[in-house]
Formats: structure tokens, C-alpha cells, sequence
């Protein structure tokens, strides 16, 4: 298995180093979640082109996690090629 790149920074994985997308899913609505245009909450959006990407699976997680401990939920991580 291939676990390092030249482009990923394995000192500081959270600094978004690594060449990857994850994005945020609603599971109860099958909705993507994106910024509000207001720049102030949260929108659904139909794809995950429209939402908002996470170039770490940890950043991604951490704010699936707050929206569910906040009631929002469910809602998972989906990594995007």
C-alpha cells in the first residue's frame, strides 16, 4: 500500500497537505451540505460538487461530529475522487 506522496506532509497532516476531497452528507435527506451563501450557516446542495470541500478526512470529521452532537445529523463523510 502506497501511504505517503510528495505532496502530503506527514509531520502536519491537518494543514492540508494532502491531495484529497471529502465532503459532508445529510444522510437523513441525502442532501450535501455547503456554505450558505451568506457565508453565516449551512445550505444543502443536490451535489457533491456544490459542497463544501475538506481536504482532510480529520477536518471533515470533526465537523460531521459537531453537527451531530449538535442534533443536525446524521450526517457522514464521503470522499470524493
Amino acid at each position: 500500500m502506497h501511504f505517503w506522496a510528495p505532496a502530503i506532509d506527514p509531520a502536519h497532516p491537518l494543514e492540508c497537505t494532502q491531495p484529497e476531497r471529502y465532503v459532508l452528507k445529510h444522510l437523513g435527506h441525502g442532501a450535501y451540505l455547503a456554505v450558505a451563501p451568506d457565508g453565516m450557516g449551512l445550505a444543502e446542495v443536490a451535489t457533491p460538487a456544490e459542497a463544501h470541500g475538506f481536504h482532510t478526512h480529520e477536518a471533515a470529521l470533526r465537523a460531521a461530529n459537531e453537527l451531530n452532537h449538535e442534533g443536525r445529523g446524521p450526517i457522514d463523510v464521503v470522499k470524493i475522487d
